[in-house]
């Protein structure tokens, strides 16, 4: 299963951060990807910063002809036509997207353009990720750490869990 976080807490050029990852799904359907499911939508307090705008986030599960590194690189061509900016860590954004699990796989990717380590190193802390997860398939497994989606949710501090709300 390959699964991809996207999120959003600025608007675009094509409207608030929702409408924005609504637009964005559509890179994801053409002959290189598609998408097989889509979660709800999900809000949540930025991290690390709280005094951040909120999140909007969804996760997806596709196929595709890629490679990870393809993949990646297709990635970053998408977040540019939000105008994704990368100058500082965690600042917000029109568009992230992170590649959550790979077929399971840990990659770690790292030449000249791109540090990318697959699965996401964070994924099992954020609720953002595995709320949506769980929306699109109960029985997955982090491949970090081998366990199961309601395991992960149910090991989040409770002001993680508080701060997200399906919208």
């Amino acid at each position: 299963m390959i699964l991809l976080s996207l999120g959003s807490n600025l608007p675009s050029k094509f409207g608030d951060s929702k409408q924005t990852l609504l637009k964005c799904y559509e890179f994801f359907n053409n002959d290189d990807v598609k998408i097989l499911k889509k979660s709800s939508f999900y809000e949540s307090t930025a991290v690390p910063n709280n005094l951040d705008p909120k999140f909007i986030n969804s996760i997806i599960s596709i196929t595709t002809r890629f490679s990870a590194e393809e993949l990646i690189k297709y990635i970053l061509k998408v977040e540019k036509k939000f105008h994704r900016k990368r100058d500082q860590i965690n600042a917000p954004r029109t568009c992230d997207i992170d590649i959550i699990d790979f077929n399971g796989q840990k990659i770690n990717i790292s030449n000249i353009n791109i540090s990318l380590e697959i699965p996401h190193p964070r994924l099992e802390q954020r609720s953002f990720v595995l709320y949506p997860i769980r929306e699109i398939d109960k029985n997955w497994k982090s491949p970090l750490s081998g366990k199961k989606i309601d395991q992960l949710i149910e090991n989040l501090d409770s002001e993680t869990k508080k701060n997200i709300t399906i919208i």
